[in-house]
């Protein structure tokens, strides 16, 4: 798990500092508004920073231990270590991090993801595009992934060691 953990890590360490800090949410909401089209002024670009500084600020109270204002890599794997305990009881931050991804995802807005959608979006991170429709197949989703079905698979991410599980392939990657 702990390699998984780490590829996730490095998708919130947006600015590739070696931990993670308020300067990568706010290097992620330019980024992922600019690729969306939501200028400053936008509503979207006002929403997607209010959720990313309730996620953060929800981050870093659960998971900076030493109050240093960054999370390293061992608070970062120790926090999502104390979410596998448990992934049905996430906190409210993980849930709005869950949803606001699956949000990202359905790119079309219609309340479900695509295999275009995903494998879009995995790319914009630097997931190359058929390694994320191949994870896309192993989700085992059939042609979309619903709120519901997503959940799911989130809880299956953080939760298994087992590499066959669906849940492993949520962020296009297909080995870790």
């Amino acid at each position: 798990m702990e390699l998984k953990f780490d590829s996730c890590s490095s998708l919130s360490d947006v600015n590739q500092s070696g931990s993670i800090d308020i300067k990568d949410f706010d290097l992620a909401v330019e980024r992922i508004c600019e690729a969306r089209g939501w200028a400053a002024g936008h509503p979207r670009f006002k929403q997607t920073k209010e959720t990313l500084n309730k996620v953060w600020d929800g981050l870093q109270k659960r998971a900076d231990a030493d109050n240093d204002g960054q999370i390293s890599r061992d608070e970062w794997y120790s926090m999502w270590e104390e979410y596998a305990k448990d992934p049905d009881h996430a906190v409210e931050w993980q849930q709005t991090y869950m949803n606001l991804v699956f949000d990202l995802e359905d790119t079309s807005g219609d309340g479900s993801i695509d295999e275009a959608e995903f494998s879009q979006v995995c790319r914009s991170y630097g997931v190359d595009e058929s390694e994320s429709r191949e994870a896309f197949k192993k989700l085992q989703v059939g042609n979309e992934v619903t709120r519901d079905k997503f959940e799911k698979l989130w809880q299956q991410f953080f939760s298994t060691d087992d590499p066959s599980t669906p849940g492993n392939f949520i962020f296009g990657k297909t080995s870790y």
